[in-house]
């Protein structure tokens, strides 16, 4: 059999390829983007509907009424987006599938791209669903296509949880492609009373769900998730001390038992939902200490020192992990990190073989396991950005230029303009979750009257959960102003469409959807829409829209620097330039810094200005902000 290089988004997307999904419906947000995006490029080929839905809820939502028409489906999210969909999520857990029905949650520790961090096994725990929990991009596909049969044969909806390292990690994975498909949508919807969520049946389907955890604890443990697999990594064995691991973990704890010369059973945990000690108990006899080695929540060793406490044959056992302070509960891990805190482990269990191992290593260093990347140079830090030519810099330039003298606030909202809340721009002073702007702003005005407010929102977002709390400030008679900053994609998590783009997720056009005509039918008293590289022009907008007596929405509206060709770059005058850094300082674009100060450097004084041309667009906004206006396109000068 062939070979192919996947990385784990699409090996979870194969999966469910394979598996014959039918429906797939996601919001896009790192680390599961590519899932969906592979299944985009391939849905024609096998005749599935796959979308990129205006939130997670209703993608949520759109994969539960294909599978009650008995297709198999899947719904795909980052961690937060499960927050989004919550409110559908716990009554399907109630309600039941027909056709299989796969939710990808892809968890960020670190976190790298995220609000938060959160263990989204706590979410299944809560809901009663099952978790799976793949370590691998082989074990994701692996995951993927068992868990369209775990969903079919328990009535339930099973959630996938990579996290970012097995999402975006690539492995060699044997693969033929499954043959292509006309079409799958071929659905049933029968009408039955079971579909319907009331009291009396919510109570029934609760006592259900609890008596079904065992069987499908059992269906998890036939299938493999959950067993003890022998590391051999060296002569030494480890005998009477245990580890259990679950997802990207294992693979930490395999390399670093590999490090250590030790070979070792481990008990590797790939379902924690339900949780069953079915097999781990058995691994567990004869053993004195246990190590708990799992990302963020201690999920696995909550559930392991409840059922301990109910078992007297494990008195004696001692448990490290999370609550012992071996192991962080925040942050991603790594091969170092539990290398070290697995020798913690040893010194505390067993301070003979944590001496062996340290006297063997030559790169310990007294009591601490010496991280291999301390050998190497850092690389180099910098900070977040907007891109050079990013017209939303512009955007808030121009809205700091009109109301920073009236101390206007500014409520930001979740996309790539989240760093416009950085210096020199400073334009957002709250950052909470998607669509939130627009109602925190709406309320700042309830509490400070005579402050002008501004929430400025992504169109993605807008169209994401925007247009409530816009109707909300209007029908609460609120007086901000809404900037929706319309660069015409999703421009952070890769340029998928959206409703304002007039194409959807496979390529077809359809219907483009108008900001002015949604601003003004949410009853918005002015609304207009400027080119932000016209900073002139918007400059003058936003003050117009900061005298208005009620809503107002300014729609700043350029194509994202990302998708465009740059246009001739800006040079500066060296000879004419004030060195006054106003460039500099109130843009903050990545292609302008201080040119060499040379003599200048004893006087403290500062250097002229200086374009990077392979960083500059040709956006022009240094050249309106220069009050000298010696900054100038190549060749005009």
């Amino acid at each position: 059999m062939k070979h192919k290089l996947f990385m784990g988004n699409e090996a979870i997307a194969w999966g469910a390829i394979e598996a014959g999904v039918a429906v797939v419906a996601a919001y896009p947000g790192t680390p599961s983007t590519e899932i969906t995006e592979t299944v985009l490029r391939h849905s024609k080929e096998y005749g599935i509907a796959a979308e990129w839905s205006v939130n997670e809820k209703i993608a949520l939502e759109t994969a539960i009424a294909a599978s009650w028409s008995g297709l198999r489906a899947m719904a795909c999210m980052k961690q937060v987006g499960l927050n989004v969909a919550a409110d559908p999520l716990m009554t399907l857990a109630y309600l039941g599938v027909k056709g299989g029905l796969v939710i990808v949650v892809a968890d960020d520790p670190g976190p790298h791209s995220s609000q938060t961090e959160q263990d989204t096994r706590l979410f299944g725990r809560f809901a009663k669903i099952p978790v799976l929990d793949p370590a691998t991009p082989a074990e994701a596909r692996e995951m993927t296509l068992k868990a369209f049969e775990l969903s079919e044969e328990m009535g339930v909806p099973v959630i996938l949880r990579p996290t970012t390292r097995v999402c975006h990690v690539c492995q060699d994975i044997a693969f033929i492609p499954p043959p292509q498909e006309k079409s799958r949508l071929k659905g049933n919807f029968e009408k039955d009373p079971r579909w319907v969520i009331m009291p009396s049946r919510s109570s029934q389907a609760h006592r259900q769900l609890n008596a079904i955890q065992p069987k499908i604890a059992r269906w998890t443990l036939q299938a493999g998730f959950n067993e003890s697999r022998w590391i051999r990594g060296g002569n030494k064995e480890l005998k009477d001390l245990g580890i259990i691991a679950s997802g990207i973990s294992f693979n930490y704890v395999k390399e670093a038992l590999e490090r250590f010369g030790l070979t070792a059973e481990v008990y590797k945990i790939g379902a924690p939902i339900p949780f069953t000690t079915e097999g781990l108990f058995e691994y567990l006899q004869g053993k004195s200490s246990v190590l708990c080695v799992e990302e963020l929540e201690p999920v696995i060793e909550e559930q392991l020192l409840t059922a301990l406490s109910l078992n007297r044959a494990f008195n004696s056992l001692s448990v490290y992990g999370k609550y012992s302070e071996t192991l962080p509960r925040e942050g991603e891990f790594n091969s170092d990190l539990v290398a070290t805190r697995l020798l913690s482990f040893f010194r505390e269990a067993d301070p003979l073989l944590a001496e062996s191992i340290e006297a063997a290593l030559p790169n310990l260093v007294g009591s601490t396991y010496r991280n291999t990347s301390e050998d190497r140079p850092e690389p180099p830090r910098r900070a977040p950005v907007l891109c050079a030519g990013c017209p939303h810099r512009n955007s808030f330039y121009a809205f700091n230029v009109a109301a920073r003298p009236k101390k206007a606030i500014f409520t930001g909202d979740i996309g790539c303009y989240t760093l416009g809340a950085l210096p020199p721009l400073n334009a957002s002073d709250t950052c909470l979750c998607m669509g939130a702007s627009t109602a925190m702003a709406a309320a700042f005005h309830k509490v400070e009257k005579d402050r002008p407010v501004v929430a400025f929102m992504g169109d993605s977002t807008f169209f994401h959960s925007g247009m409530a709390p816009l109707i909300n400030a209007v029908y609460n008679q609120a007086r901000m102003t809404l900037v929706i900053l319309d660069n015409e994609t999703t421009a952070m998590t890769g340029h998928q469409p959206h409703p304002g783009m007039g194409i959807t997720g496979t390529g077809e056009q359809t219907f483009r959807f108008n900001f002015e005509a949604i601003a003004r039918s949410c009853g918005a008293n002015w609304v207009r829409t400027v080119d932000p590289y016209d900073l002139e022009a918007t400059i003058e907008a936003a003050r117009e829209a900061l005298d208005q007596p009620g809503v107002s929405v300014l729609i700043c509206q350029r194509l994202c620097i990302n998708r465009t060709r740059p246009s001739k770059p800006y040079v500066v005058d060296q000879e004419a330039c004030l060195r006054c850094g106003i460039c500099i300082d109130r843009l903050g674009c990545p292609a302008l810094f201080e040119g060499d100060r040379g003599e200048d450097r004893k006087q403290k004084r500062r250097g002229p200005a200086y374009i990077e041309k392979a960083k500059c667009t040709g956006c022009g906004a240094c050249a309106y902000v220069c009050p000298k206006k010696v900054i100038q396109q190549e060749g005009s000068l």
